[in-house]
């Protein structure tokens, strides 16, 4: 703890590698660039999901506050790990440009770029359906605030956060099929009913 405060005693305005928090060392500052929102405060958080269903098949917390570019390697080898399958190709945003950082072995199609092929504009059209799933992440299964301590809470937290998101999608297909069920059985039942 003393170690901690010479720390924040010492740290100037420029200076890389601040503390932010006493409880928390290893929080970030991340510059969002939003006028509503120009920072944000902990750690960056990489986010898999399938192309057409929106399952979320990887989630991991990155320190560092890394380029993006970098995370994709870790990313597709952790959605590898998971689901046991490796990716054909990733649809990734503008954040991840230079393609020295893409693996060599699946495709990677940077949205945003002009295309001719009409499968490859509507893949890239259902790019845009991870942002609200990210920001459901965030606000419904609690991933904007950590009660986790150290760097491995933090990835335990973006894990849990993914998995509490694919349980209620699973409930809602649940509990769809259950009462539409429900419902075509009474209106059967008092079809016979009525004609009987």
């Amino acid at each position: 703890m003393v170690e901690i405060a010479q720390r924040i005693h010492s740290q100037k305005r420029g200076d890389s590698g601040k503390i932010y928090s006493v409880h928390a060392p290893e929080v970030e500052c991340i510059a969002k660039g939003k006028a509503h929102k120009k920072y944000e405060f902990g750690c960056k958080v990489s986010m898999a999901t399938t192309a057409k269903s929106c399952w979320i098949v990887g989630a991991d917390a990155v320190h560092g506050n890394p380029f993006d570019g970098h995370t994709l390697k870790k990313q597709i080898d952790q959605v590898e790990r998971i689901s046991g399958s490796r990716p054909e190709q990733v649809f990734v945003d503008q954040g991840y440009r230079g393609a020295e950082h893409h693996p060599k072995d699946l495709k990677t199609h940077i949205c945003g770029k002009k295309t001719k092929k009409k499968s490859l504009k509507k893949a890239m059209k259902r790019r845009s359906s991870i942002e609200p799933i990210i920001g459901h992440t965030k606000a419904d299964n609690r991933m904007d605030r950590n009660y986790l301590k150290g760097q491995e809470g933090d990835r335990i937290n973006a894990m849990l956060a993914a998995s509490g998101r694919n349980l209620r999608k699973w409930m809602a297909v649940f509990l769809f099929v259950l009462f539409r069920w429900r419902i075509n059985f009474n209106f059967r039942q008092l079809h016979f009913l009525i004609f009987a």
